[in-house]
């Protein structure tokens, strides 16, 4: 069976690009979400994301009218679900647990217009066991079709889970190039799957089961973070034996079986901050060290905020004519990684936040991929590198965007957490 018009739910970072490249290659596609201001950005065939090429992607398929959004899921001949996962509440120190409320929303939202012959794909990473969950919570609302869980390759509605792996900045391009892991709960849902990727996919289609699919992207996110955890515990080590963590970092990878990673102000991002609690809350006896890096990883916020601490009353003791609230402290940038605007889960924003907070003084930031502050950070003003330089006493290097990298910036109260400087 073709598939001749695909919905996909969720028009995030993921579902937007996902949508636009399935209409770019003349598939009818219709696009829902909750957000009403993101419906009907859509619908104006303009974008409410950031990432490069997205644009030029939504307005002609929205011209040509191979897209358009809205609130209530339609019939379609496959549903693409990509909305998010996070963490449900918890205290301090407990281990998060994974929230599926938003995929069990979708799943019941399109239960109605599901009909036989109809193909349900799993895009938002998920932890082990997801996408038969979500198989049950269809079958709960459309007693009168067939799921794979009941009968197998004879279903009426085919199942999959195939996560994304894109980078933010280059979804675009690696929407296309990427592999992809297709994990259907049956071959025939894993083969219908492919045969729809491979309407704009030109990486390999690899296909498991689902369950293997959802581990695979949690063990490249989780790898991901144990090998930043280790740079990041080194760079602490250093610190405190008076080492300069880079060069010895860049004389260790001369080493032909030595790949070390850079350090940072800890990690962000929708995936590599989060997907390894999802094996973690799963197997916490196990996971002894994807837990262990992620303790690492959330703590090297604090470690920033404490040095930045240390910095001012270094300040102070050698300028004894000035206060606290004189002194101001100059961040640069809050992107949770370098040449883009994604805040999500950013390490800088969380080391921002926590300055203006206990700080009596003014605290600026330098982001040169946004135009404006959030609300979160009303006492923060936002501010070119140059006004940054010229006018702050401490500076606290966050993110190495490519600006920062063409400037050089001589102080003795900087704490530089990228070693650009």
């Amino acid at each position: 069976m073709s598939f001749e018009t695909i919905s996909v739910v969720g028009l995030g970072y993921i579902g937007l690009p996902t949508a636009a490249m399935f209409a770019s290659r003349k598939k009818k596609v219709i696009g829902v979400d909750v957000n009403q201001h993101a419906v009907d950005t859509i619908n104006q065939g303009k974008i409410h994301i950031v990432e490069p090429e997205l644009d030029k992607l939504v307005h002609a398929a929205f011209e040509y009218g191979y897209l358009k959004a809205t609130l209530t899921p339609e019939p379609a001949d496959a549903f693409l679900i990509a909305v998010p996962t996070p963490f449900l509440p918890c205290n301090e120190g407990e281990i998060p647990t994974p929230d599926l409320s938003y995929i069990e929303a979708a799943s019941k939202a399109i239960a109605p217009v599901l009909k036989k012959g109809d193909l349900v794909i799993l895009e938002s990473t998920s932890p082990v066991g997801a996408t038969e969950q979500m198989a049950c919570w269809l079958a709960e609302v459309r007693s009168d079709l067939t799921f794979p869980q009941t009968h197998g390759e004879d279903a009426d509605i085919n199942i999959a889970h195939c996560p994304e792996r894109v980078l933010p900045g280059h979804v675009v391009r690696e929407l296309v190039e990427n592999d992809r892991v297709v994990g259907g709960l049956t071959p025939k849902c894993s083969q219908r799957s492919v045969d729809l990727y491979q309407t704009f996919v030109q990486g390999e289609c690899v296909i498991t089961n689902a369950r293997t699919a959802e581990m695979t992207k949690l063990t490249e996110n989780s790898c991901r973070d144990v090998q930043i955890a280790f740079a990041n515990e080194l760079s602490i080590i250093c610190d405190k034996l008076d080492i300069d963590v880079w060069e010895l970092i860049s004389l260790a990878n001369r080493h032909p079986r030595i790949n070390i990673l850079q350090p940072g102000p800890g990690v962000g991002g929708h995936c590599i901050a989060v997907d390894p609690w999802f094996i973690v809350s799963e197997m916490p006896v196990e996971a002894k060290i994807i837990h262990t890096a992620r303790k690492v990883n959330d703590s090297k916020p604090g470690w920033v905020v404490d040095k930045t601490k240390m910095a001012i009353a270094d300040f102070l003791q050698e300028n004894t004519n000035k206060t606290a609230k004189e002194v101001k402290i100059a961040c640069y940038g809050l992107a949770f990684k370098p040449d883009i605007g994604d805040l999500r889960e950013s390490p800088a924003m969380q080391i921002v936040k926590e300055i203006a907070s206990f700080h009596t003084g003014n605290v600026i930031a330098v982001e040169p991929n946004i135009q404006q502050l959030s609300s979160s950070l009303e006492k923060v003003e936002l501010q070119s590198f140059d006004v940054a330089k010229s006018t702050s006493d401490i500076h606290v290097m966050l993110v190495d965007h490519k600006e920062f990298k063409a400037e050089s910036l001589n102080s003795p109260y900087l704490v530089d957490t990228k070693g650009i400087w």
